[in-house]
Formats: C-alpha cells, structure tokens, sequence
C-alpha cells in the first residue's frame, strides 16, 4: 500500500492525516493536541515531512501509525511520561 501525508500545520487548528494514495480514504488523522505530543517527543520533524526521500517518508508513516494505535490504546485520560 502506498500512503500520502496530508499536513496542515500552520493554521489555527492544525491536523495531519494519512491517506491511501489510490483511494483517497483516510486512515489516520492527527489533530493539534496529538502533534504537539509528537513534537514534544520529537518524533515529528518538518523536514521529514519536506522530504522526498522515499526511505524517510516510509519511516515517517510507520511512526505516525504505530503513534495513533498506542495513542487508541491508552487509557482514558493518561499521557506518555506522566
């Protein structure tokens, strides 16, 4: 599967989404508190997201979802290192 990374970080509320690339659907969608927690465990740098190397875009992605799927998994209220 091929994926594309959707990313509009500066605007008021900022959100990121991966979509499937033949599709259109989306399959993940990161929302301001979600990014400014990745940012904090900077896990999310703006220049993988410029990148155009195939290699970091495929990390990128894989991280981004392994983050939403602890995220869902977590308990109601709880927050990483806290």
């Amino acid at each position: 599967m091929t994926y594309l990374i959707d990313a509009w970080l500066d605007r008021p509320h900022p959100y990121l989404r991966i979509l499937h690339r033949e599709t259109g659907e989306v399959c993940a969608v990161l929302e301001q508190e979600a990014i400014d927690e990745l940012r904090e465990q900077g896990d999310l740098d703006l220049s993988s997201l410029n990148s155009s190397e195939p290699v970091v875009l495929k990390e990128l992605v894989r991280n981004l979802f392994l983050f939403c799927y602890a995220r869902a998994l977590r308990p109601v209220g709880a927050q990483w290192g806290h």
